[in-house]
């Protein structure tokens, strides 16, 4: 199986907008960070790369196999006009789309037709550009910026926090694949071990839906942590800012550290209980030629939460009947506060 992670610390610091003091890198600077007036969308990338990481790590934490190259998270975090609301939308790593002729493969430099794919195919097939674009017209939502961070990133922003960040099991949780073993309860946890949590799948028998909601998770708890060790300590908070950050812009689009900081300005009132999460939602799995196994989403429902975004309302509430052929994948919002550890 292929490793995974999410990117559930940039979420945070998306959310949060608290980490924009670092120096800017000169390449690829951004314009000013926009006021849209139905909300701010940013795409938070995770990269199943694993540039960086050491044998050892890959040892100790089962990072071993074969990367795909792929976006293996996309998060997609809107940010209300007002200020007062982060809404963070899962969307699933094998969303069955389609991408349209006319697009050059910037693997191979041949011209695509067009043709079946999963969506987190779309960096691989074209770049963050590319990326941004399918999720745009997959959801008709304009993406305003973007982040990515890889294996290594994720483990070292979590580092950042000396006693680690919190995870919350109500049931003992262990994953052969991933490697991660933890009694019930609260354990603190460093970047490793945080990097197996948020890539489990069959801890809890629900695959990626399951894993999606242990991300949104974290992402509560990484704020949580953000707000109460880094805020008041300057130069902890601008080095948790530039590891997050990272060494370059990966697109035009991409969040610069100026864009953090007009982030911090905005949100400096924001607390985990006014942030709200969901997946997509979705139907069933499809198996298409060219795609493979795919999750076809539930287009009403999906519709339905998107167009809350596009007037930048709250998300729908859950609805009383799974909207999903699939078990335990049925769309789930969930207010911060319920995610939050005791």
């Amino acid at each position: 199986m292929r490793p995974r992670r999410l990117v559930l610390a940039a979420a945070a610091l998306v959310a949060l907008g608290s980490g924009a003091f670092a120096a800017a890198p000169a390449a690829l600077p951004s314009p000013a960070l926009p006021s849209p007036s139905r909300g701010l969308n940013i795409l938070v990338v995770g990269l199943d790369t694993r540039k960086g990481v050491t044998a050892w790590e890959k040892e100790e934490y089962r990072l071993g196999g074969k990367e795909c190259g792929c976006t293996d998270v996309m998060m997609l975090v809107h940010v209300s006009a007002d200020h007062r609301r982060v809404s963070v939308l899962g969307l699933p790593r094998d969303s069955l789309t389609e991408f349209p002729a006319g697009h050059r493969d910037r693997r191979t430099g041949a011209p695509h037709d067009t043709h079946a794919a999963k969506l987190n195919g779309a960096w691989a097939e074209g770049g963050p550009s590319y990326a941004m674009e399918m999720v745009e017209r997959t959801t008709r939502l304009p993406v305003h910026r973007y982040l990515e961070i890889d294996f290594r990133r994720f483990m070292d922003v979590v580092d950042q926090f000396d006693d680690g960040v919190p995870i919350c099991a109500k049931e003992p949780l262990k994953d052969t694949v991933t490697g991660i073993d933890l009694a019930r309860g609260t354990t603190y946890v460093g970047g490793g071990e945080a990097l197996q949590y948020v890539r489990s799948r069959r801890a809890d028998g629900q695959m990626d839906f399951g894993r999606i909601r242990k991300q949104q998770q974290f992402v509560v708890n990484t704020l949580r942590k953000v707000r109460s060790d880094l805020l008041a300590d300057p130069v902890k908070l601008m080095a948790f800012a530039s590891v997050l950050r990272g060494p370059r812009v990966a697109d035009h689009r991409g969040l610069s550290n100026l864009d953090l900081l007009f982030l911090a300005l905005r949100l400096r009132n924001l607390t985990p209980d006014r942030m709200e999460f969901a997946t997509v939602p979705v139907l069933r799995f499809e198996t298409v030629k060219g795609a493979g196994s795919a999750v076809a989403w539930n287009t009403a429902h999906a519709e339905e939460v998107f167009a809350r975004l596009r007037a930048d309302e709250p998300l729908p509430p859950a609805r009383p009947n799974p909207s999903s052929e699939i078990p335990q994948a049925e769309y789930r919002p969930a207010g911060g506060a319920s995610l939050v550890c005791a």
